[in-house]
């Protein structure tokens, strides 16, 4: 599974999720069998050419459009900011899906 995230930076340690108008770089996360195999960093995400298979915002008042438009599911993380703790919010479905 294929994960979009919106990050402040390209440390995988340090990396937070940030406001899509704030979005230094974003890490696309291979999540496999509850785990993270790779993150693979791009500075625009409309370059990806990889399906994946939602996109994780840190608020859902974002500007999304671009992805329901696309039918890519949008996730709000609202409390969680770091890559692990996104990842760990995910797998346990602790995010909120975002309708508009």
């Amino acid at each position: 599974m294929l994960i979009l995230l919106p990050l402040d930076g390209k440390e995988i340690e340090e990396a937070k999720l940030t406001n899509l108008d704030k979005v230094i770089v974003w890490g696309l996360v291979d999540l496999q069998e509850g785990k993270v195999q790779k993150i693979d960093f791009f500075e625009d995400w409309t370059t990806i050419e990889a399906f994946f298979d939602c996109v994780v915002v840190a608020d859902k008042g974002d500007y999304v459009w671009p992805f329901m438009e696309q039918s890519i599911p949008v996730l709000e993380a609202p409390i969680q900011r770091n890559i692990d703790d996104v990842m760990e919010a995910f797998l346990f479905k602790e995010l909120y899906e975002v309708t508009q």
